[in-house]
């Protein structure tokens, strides 16, 4: 089914956080029971409960006391019993006695079955804690057995659980201590194939605690390119000399995917969906994680994988999952400018490494008065600030040809002026009449024929002349096109959107170029009257200005011809950061736009970006960019000049990210496109 989460590649975790106790071991047990049953109920597939859930973390001595342990056990057979319709994984802490010694152990549990039984590696023995007093450590266990319970089940660290009829949903677990250490079990594990990651912790809390509990955890899921589940225990375990905090966290590929009430008194279950296909296809395209596994002696070779039938809720239950709208465009306000200062200063620091490495005094640009050449044109005053020049040293050019606006024409002067570049004006008209009747184009006849020979002839000859005026004047002449027309091949080739000496652009989507000018203004790299026609420019409509007016006054719309560039970004960055098929990129983007108004979207963007946008539109939009993508725009990606790589979400530059055949088939992708249902149900 194509809304559910199973079908697209995702699995759904939670980190429980339940009501702890000191040493209450029925209660203990009731409360995990509770927590899995609701775990059931939403769907979740894989369930982490802190560290020494059942027997409470903090009862010193009492772990070595048989009638604790011996509730324990019979606590074990009371939640198999309870477990044997209920999907859910769950991955419980508890102590576990085995050939006299005693183990702080996780026990994995699915549907009334004790898959496996993985001992704690690492036992912390210093400051505040003394668990070497009571357990034994499981590092090196491999290829055991134990008796719990009344069923026999694979014990030890060379474990990892990987269900039969559910891709890529393979478990590691790790208790607390273990991913302090300087190699993390959970490392093996997933060079071994494990996607989710397990750590039931009972770390107390101190001071800045919490921040280094996250820092491992996403640190962990990045470098072993996986999900990671962490859960540590809350309130109610014995405060004698320690206290806690219950904290929760689920992160991805190092990205935080929710974290639970701190400090709650209430059992909590952090739900999250996590992308499994986007972890499988990160590990094939990074060819590091695949060398590491080989240097570590091949620990798939070392593992037990423990087969089951997880029989997953197969039913759409929505998407617990945090999606941004705008990919490109961080939706926290720390981060968003952060980004937005590194973003400019590389393309800064780009093009002002060329300008020194080539020869010539001058940067020559076409100004028109829309976002891209503006862009262009602030970042490369910005250079001449920074190499003591003077931005005189910039000869910019409007030119106008037979539909340029007044409004796009007059922000292009004013620009200009209030920079203090060198401005000038070519009216290409007369040439591009002259060239049309050469060709005996309609046009030159008196015939309002607006093909794309007509909108070519004057995108082309805004090249020659740059060109030539870099020859005419000593410099070179810099880019303006940006990366989403890259991808949707929306640039004509040979032209000054597809072709120059440098595309300072090249690397920055559409949306993005959007903020990097309002950060621009926000953070006041330029004067009071920049700033201000700045502002005026973003809420200019994007258009190549190259067909006339129509009859009711509107001008030329590219977003109208060719999609809404929000939809068409989003669908870049899946395509070419993740690798992640048609399908599933609909079921993203629809989940992501299906509500007007919904979810987040940077302060100030465009009001156009809090549209909505149904499956059937999402489909069409998603079917235009696949074919421009794959089918008829790689023949001038391969030929596109210079220009610096930007954003963590790739480039398409031939020499960069993106390399494929200029005659290629978009067939396969076209083909999966069909499962998207044409509407939603």
């Amino acid at each position: 089914m194509f809304f559910s989460i199973h079908r697209q590649g995702m699995a759904r975790v939670a980190a429980a956080m339940p009501r702890g106790s000191a040493g209450d071991v029925a209660a203990n047990v009731a409360e995990a029971i509770a927590l899995i049953e609701e775990a059931d109920r939403r769907g979740v597939d894989a369930l982490v409960f802190p560290e020494l859930a059942l027997s409470s973390y903090a009862i010193d001595d009492l772990h070595l006391q048989d009638a604790l342990l011996d509730a324990v056990e019979a606590g074990v057979a009371r939640i198999l019993l309870a477990t044997r319709e209920l999907a859910p994984v769950a991955v419980i802490g508890a102590p576990v006695r085995r050939n006299g010694r005693l183990y702080n152990c996780a026990l994995v549990v699915a549907r009334g079955q004790l898959l496996g039984v993985v001992p704690k590696s690492y036992l912390p023995n210093y400051r505040e804690y003394y668990e070497k007093r009571w357990f034994a450590s499981g590092a090196g266990l491999a290829g055991l057995e134990v008796m719990l319970a009344g069923q026999s089940a694979p014990f030890g660290t060379d474990l990892i659980f990987a269900a039969a009829d559910l891709a890529d949903f393979v478990l590691h677990v790790e208790i607390c201590e273990d991913y302090w250490a300087p190699l993390p079990p959970s490392t093996m594990g997933a060079l071994a194939g494990a996607t989710v990651l397990c750590n039931l912790s009972a770390s107390n809390i101190v001071i800045g605690k919490a921040r280094e509990r996250a820092l491992l955890a996403a640190s962990q899921s990045a470098r072993a390119i996986a999900a990671y589940v962490y859960s540590a225990s809350g309130p109610g375990e014995s405060t004698t000399d320690l206290a806690w905090d219950g904290q929760g966290m689920v992160f991805e590929l190092g990205e935080l995917l929710g974290e639970s009430t701190r400090f709650g008194r209430d059992p909590e279950l952090l739900v999250v969906d996590v992308d499994l296909q986007r972890l499988r296809l990160e590990r094939m395209r990074m060819g590091t994680f695949n060398d590491c596994a080989a240097a570590a002696g091949h620990p798939e070779t070392r593992f037990r994988r423990i087969g089951f039938l997880h029989r997953p809720h197969g039913d759409d239950r929505g998407l617990e999952r945090g999606l941004r709208r705008f990919p490109f465009v961080p939706n926290d306000p720390v981060r968003l400018n952060e980004d937005c200062y590194e973003a400019f200063n590389i393309q800064v620091e780009g093009l002002a490494r060329r300008f020194t490495a080539t020869p010539g005094d001058h940067l020559v640009i076409g100004v028109s008065g829309g976002l891209d050449s503006t862009h262009a044109l602030i970042v490369a005053a910005k250079m001449c600030d920074r190499l003591g020049l003077p931005r005189s040293a910039i000869l910019g050019y409007t030119m106008p040809g037979f539909a340029t606006g007044e409004a796009t024409r007059s922000n292009a002067w004013a620009l200009m002026r209030a920079l203090g570049v060198t401005g000038a004006e070519i009216d290409i008209r007369p040439a591009a009449r002259q060239m049309l009747a050469d060709m005996d184009h309609p046009f030159a006849r008196g015939e309002p024929v607006y093909d794309v020979t007509f909108e070519n002839v004057q995108a082309g000859l805004r090249t020659d002349y740059l060109f030539r005026l870099a020859n005419r004047h000593d410099g070179f002449v810099i880019g303006t096109g940006d990366l989403s027309e890259l991808a949707l091949g929306w640039c004509t080739y040979g032209v000054g959107d597809q072709m120059s000496h440098y595309a300072v652009n090249s690397g920055v989507p559409k949306t993005l170029i959007q903020y990097l000018i309002r950060w621009c203004v926000e953070t006041g790299q330029f004067d009071e009257e920049t700033n201000r026609l700045l502002t005026d420019i973003l809420g200019t409509e994007i258009s190549p200005e190259l067909v006339p007016a129509d009859e009711s006054g509107a001008m030329q719309s590219t977003q109208s011809r060719i999609g809404p560039y929000e939809l068409h970004d989003f669908f870049l960055h899946y395509v070419v950061r993740h690798g992640l098929p048609p399908e599933k990129i609909a079921f993203l983007a629809w989940h992501a736009w299906k509500d007007a108004g919904a979810g987040e979207w940077p302060a100030g963007f465009p009001e156009a970006a809090r549209n909505a946008y149904d499956l059937a539109t999402i489909r069409h939009w998603l079917e235009i960019f696949l074919r421009r993508f794959f089918l008829t725009s790689q023949f001038k990606r391969s030929a596109i000049p210079n220009g610096p790589k930007v954003s963590a979400g790739g480039s398409l530059s031939p020499r960069g990210d993106w390399r494929a055949p200029s005659d290629g088939s978009a067939d396969p992708w076209l083909a999966a496109l069909a499962a998207v249902p044409e509407r939603e149900p």
